[in-house]
């Protein structure tokens, strides 16, 4: 099926926030999938509409790539990239990139691969290697790709290069994630050169992700302390990237014009395109809402995915145990990569067990409501991880003012429901 997320009508039912009354929300969407068999991955057709919009409003006019890890389904790829302002993806592999380049004419690739067979695709296919550019930190992943196959018997191989955006302290070290060794302007600057001394490759662009900003909330929920010292740490941490970033991409700017500098993510999305070296940012969980990202001040995502699971037996009094459960967010292991429980209100994991792979106890006074077939609805931690989990995805119009109508549309496959598993 064909979302449109420019829809009038959409647009109209997504200004009522009908998220934001939960008890009369996830009964509704219980009604709506009331035929559907659990687990039920259900997307929120008016808050994904409110999400995508917001991420353009704050985006400010500049172009925003969509990060295709925190998304997964392709129609909904396909719904956000026909909304003016919405430019490209942000693959997470090289063959994912291969994959959706039949369609999608903008793709680069925002990890390095040492995909072998991938390599050979992309370089016999002039119309793919078009359309993708692949990412680098370091000459030895050209030397991978010229020993897969030669630059005078392949398509010209487009390449971004990928700028450590992390912040070095004395007392706390490197903070931001591990990504490329590339930090300073100079060690950028030489990287380029190496790819333009090279034939069988086009310098195309740079990424630089600031991991420590866009994915680490800055109030997060029942810990203020914590809070303000990440707002510190990120106030401090972007004035040095700002100044680096900026020297570091006009040092290469001087060698070759580039097409894009993609930076940031959902939760530094101002941030980012205050900056006059980045042309664009990159945007995923925004979209879908999970609810890591219900710890930053500066926005608030509606929960637009959700997934439903089934009470099938009862323990006790006060447990009601459901079938599945344990789709653990990836990460730092912790209470904060279960699913949230987010209806009905007043339940927890039982401590001993958690959440599990085939069954999740609950407890607390709501269990004692619930009976077999009752329906739960959870938040996963992290965007797009869902999907791994289920073929399909159930988009639901939940219409707001009270009105009480709830429908639920044709189901859109997963990359996993089009037989595709890239990671």
């Amino acid at each position: 099926m064909t979302l449109d997320l420019a829809a009038t009508e959409l647009l109209n039912s997504a200004q009522s926030r009908p998220w934001l009354r939960p008890n009369e929300y996830w009964p509704r969407l219980s009604e709506a999938t009331a035929e559907f068999s659990a687990p039920v991955v259900a997307l929120g057709v008016e808050a994904l509409a409110h999400n995508a919009h917001d991420v353009l409003r704050r985006a400010k006019g500049k172009p925003v790539r969509v990060a295709s890890k925190s998304i997964r389904v392709r129609g909904v790829l396909d719904a956000v990239l026909a909304l003016p302002g919405y430019q490209g993806v942000l693959a997470y592999t090289l063959a994912e990139a291969l994959w959706l380049s039949e369609s999608i004419d903008d793709i680069v690739v925002a990890y390095p691969s040492a995909d072998r067979a991938a390599y050979a695709a992309l370089a016999a296919d002039e119309r793919a290697a078009s359309r993708i550019a692949v990412m680098i930190d370091s000459v030895d992943q050209l030397d991978l790709i010229d020993s897969i196959t030669k630059a005078s018997e392949r398509a010209t191989i487009r390449v971004c290069l990928d700028f450590d955006a992390s912040w070095n302290t004395p007392l706390l070290g490197s903070i931001g994630a591990l990504r490329s060794p590339v930090h300073e302007p100079a060690q950028l600057r030489r990287l380029a050169e190496r790819v333009l001394q090279r034939p069988g490759f086009e310098l195309v662009g740079i990424m630089s992700y600031e991991a420590q900003i866009a994915g680490v909330g800055d109030q997060p929920i029942g810990n203020p302390a914590k809070g303000a010292l990440m707002r510190t740490i990120q106030r401090k941490s972007a004035a040095e990237l700002t100044e680096r970033r900026a020297e570091a991409i006009g040092s290469v700017q001087a060698l070759k014009p580039l097409e894009f500098v993609n930076g940031g993510g959902t939760g530094s999305i101002e941030g980012t395109v205050a900056e006059e070296a980045i042309t664009e940012v990159a945007v995923g969980s925004g979209l879908f809402g999970p609810h890591l990202f219900d710890n930053y001040r500066s926005f608030t995502p509606a929960p637009a995915v959700a997934f439903a699971l089934d009470v099938v037996r009862r323990p006790n009094r006060d447990t009601a145990t459901m079938l599945g459960g344990g789709w653990i967010a990836s990460g730092v292991a912790g209470a904060d990569r279960l699913p949230q429980v987010v209806y009905p209100a007043g339940l927890s994991y039982a401590p001993r067990e958690g959440a599990g792979e085939v069954q999740s106890p609950l407890i607390g006074k709501a269990a004692r409501q619930l009976s077999v077939g009752s329906r739960v609805w959870l938040r996963h931690t992290k965007s797009g991880e869902p999907m791994e989990h289920t073929n399909e995805v159930v988009p639901l119009r939940v219409l707001g003012d009270g009105d009480g109508r709830s429908s639920a549309l044709e189901a859109m496959p997963t990359y996993r429901g089009e037989g595709k598993c890239f990671l």
